[in-house]
């Protein structure tokens, strides 16, 4: 797939070019490992590192063209040299391009928000390939193109590969895709370029605070998606989160609501809850859903509504909602032998917390005991490691406190962090126990009939990162073996 490099700059602003603008590009990265004869390499100054100190090494391994913000001192006869302002937009822009556009394809929406991105994202995939047309999913858990799926490494893939899988979703014959949108994605200038049918906000709580530094930060990386979308798409969100209206305070697409709480464009209301599901209505239409939480009717009505936002019909809508079921590591059920039930869920921020823990207290209704085992990850946001203890201690009859993914920091220190936010009315209810099997074993042995397990904070992942290695470890797994054991 060669293209002639003027073609590809026709998308960007270029402040000087040096050289030949119509060679021949064969490839386009951002790598200077992966730079190869007749490559077109972007220099992005990153986080940790600026990739301007590499281009001597891609020219020498034979790339045609270079674009950075900073023009070497030797420069290269044989090499073409654009000059931009900001490289990363660049990048972006000339993914979209070598990739033909794929966005412009598609009916692309995109979701973003602290809590449910996932959840919306794939229950939105998942409802329109039940509905027979074919969809593409970019997740936190994992990327689908149709049917194919590949293993996802972060929540918003990086400029090149999320280019990739959206083209490939076009080549495979896709009419949607669906995708998470990261805060950092946002601030990284990933998702530049792209074309999209519209935008979801589902809520904003602390989270991420590690690499923005303040709330109003991170809310102004969320509000960027929303600022850059078109006339032509739309905008949903939350009426209930006191952020939603911010989001589109500079949006020129349509603007849209849904809520559980106030006059909506999209208005739900709880009428039953279970463990095993809720009785909702969705615009005064009533039916069954195999969701628990209130948090989980959130991202059903926001489903909904983009679903009638894309022009889908109602009916059929409402009665493959119904079909939906929970995403991996979302709110998903464990039968315990013993009647107990284990719950393990990806809550790793304090308000992601509380909603699990107030959907699994308002189906109990003090008809046994709560136990959650949580932790909190490693070279992240410090500041939420003792709201998350507390949280947990105040709506538990009984919690431990164990590792999560500790990366590279020591497990015992973010314990004692967690513990700072534990007082006299609830640390006597608060056990210790780094080992995250033995927390689980341990909080299962205390569970009697009736009683819920709550396991926190990983979900569908399938490792725990210790020492900067991620070692083999599912919370389902440990929990099928200690069913198992009890039988």
């Amino acid at each position: 797939m060669n293209k002639q490099l003027k073609q590809l700059l026709s998308d960007i602003t270029v402040l000087q070019v040096v050289g030949n603008s119509e060679v021949e590009i064969t490839s386009v990265t951002n790598d200077s490992r992966e730079a190869k004869p007749g490559a077109l390499f972007i220099a992005v100054k990153g986080v940790a590192v600026d990739a301007h100190k590499f281009i001597p090494q891609v020219v020498a391994a034979g790339a045609a063209a270079v674009v950075c913000e900073d023009l070497p001192e030797t420069l290269d006869d044989a090499v073409t040299y654009i000059k931009v302002e900001n490289s990363t937009i660049a990048l972006a822009l000339l993914a979209s391009a070598w990739y033909d556009h794929p966005s412009t394809k598609l009916r692309l929406v995109g979701v973003t928000g602290t809590n449910g991105k996932t959840t919306t994202a794939t229950l939105l995939y998942e409802l329109t390939q039940s509905m027979g047309y074919k969809a593409g999913l970019l997740s936190t858990v994992k990327n689908v193109v149709d049917r194919t799926e590949y293993e996802a490494k972060q929540t918003t893939p990086d400029h090149l590969s999320l280019n990739r899988l959206l083209h490939e979703m076009v080549e495979a014959g896709c009419d949607y895709a669906f995708m998470e949108v990261s805060s950092h994605a946002c601030a990284q200038h990933r998702i530049e370029g792209l074309q999209f049918a519209g935008g979801v906000f589902t809520n904003l709580t602390r989270d991420h605070l590690d690499y923005h530094k303040t709330v109003d930060a991170y809310i102004e990386a969320k509000k960027m998606f929303f600022d850059n979308l078109s006339a032509d798409a739309f905008a949903l969100v939350n009426a209930d989160d006191k952020v939603g209206s911010v989001m589109v305070q500079n949006c020129k697409a349509k603007k849209y609501t849904y809520s559980l709480r106030t006059m909506a464009d999209f208005k739900a209301q709880v009428i039953e809850e279970r463990l095993d599901g809720t009785t909702v209505t969705l615009n005064g239409h009533e039916l069954e859903v195999l969701f628990t939480g209130r948090f989980n009717v959130y991202n059903l009505t926001s489903v909904y509504g983009v679903a009638l936002l894309l022009g889908f019909d109602q009916q059929e809508v409402l009665v493959k909602t119904s079909m939906l079921k929970p995403v991996s590591g979302r709110f998903q059920t464990m039968r315990s032998p013993r009647g107990y039930i284990a719950v393990v869920d990806y809550a790793h921020t304090p308000d992601a917390l509380v909603n699990v823990l107030t959907a699994i207290n308002d189906v109990q209704c003090g008809n046994g005991q709560v136990i959650t085992v949580c932790g909190c990850g490693g070279n992240r946001d410090s500041g939420k490691r003792p709201l998350m203890a507390a949280e947990a201690a105040n709506r538990s009859d009984q919690v431990i406190l164990t590792s999560d993914n500790p990366r590279n920091e020591d497990p015992e220190d973010i314990l004692r962090q967690m513990e700072a936010g534990l007082d006299s009315t609830n640390s006597n209810r608060v056990l210790k126990i780094t080992d995250r099997r033995e927390a689980i074993k341990v909080a299962c042995r205390l569970a009697k009939k009736g009683d819920v397990v709550l396991v926190a904070g990983k979900g569908h992942e399938t490792y725990q990162e210790i020492c900067g290695v991620k070692h083999h470890f599912d919370d389902r797994e440990v929990l099928t073996e200690i069913f198992n054991e009890e039988k």
